[in-house]
């Protein structure tokens, strides 16, 4: 199973955040759907104030710049995507437009 951790602001503002969370607990099913047909078999998102951390799971080794591409040509994604980033802001270091940003394993410990 793979992993794959990305990181997100939400723009400073309670009640903004408070809509997020909102739109978080009934997420459209047909982005649910085109994240589940990317080959995702699972995704989380956690949110510490403004900070959001999403971690997704795959058995497919993901191909990100393929599933953006198929995300842009999924209109019902694409309108959901413009809705959020009203919420959402770039964390430093992004390039302009960029959102999620994938984080890079640094540690790992595992039982035996």
């Amino acid at each position: 199973m793979n992993e794959y951790v990305f990181f997100l602001d939400l723009v400073e503002d309670n009640e903004l955040i408070n809509q997020y969370d909102a739109w978080h607990k009934n997420v459209w099913p047909e982005v649910e759907l085109q994240i589940l047909s990317s080959g995702i078999s699972s995704c989380r998102i956690y949110r510490f104030s403004n900070r959001l951390v999403l971690i997704a799971h795959s058995d497919l080794e993901m191909d990100w710049t393929k599933k953006s591409h198929n995300d842009l040509a999924h209109a019902t994604t694409v309108e959901w995507e413009n809705l959020m980033w009203k919420f959402q802001k770039a964390i430093p270091g992004s390039a302009p437009g960029e959102k999620w940003r994938m984080a890079e394993l640094i540690y790992k410990l595992e039982g035996k």
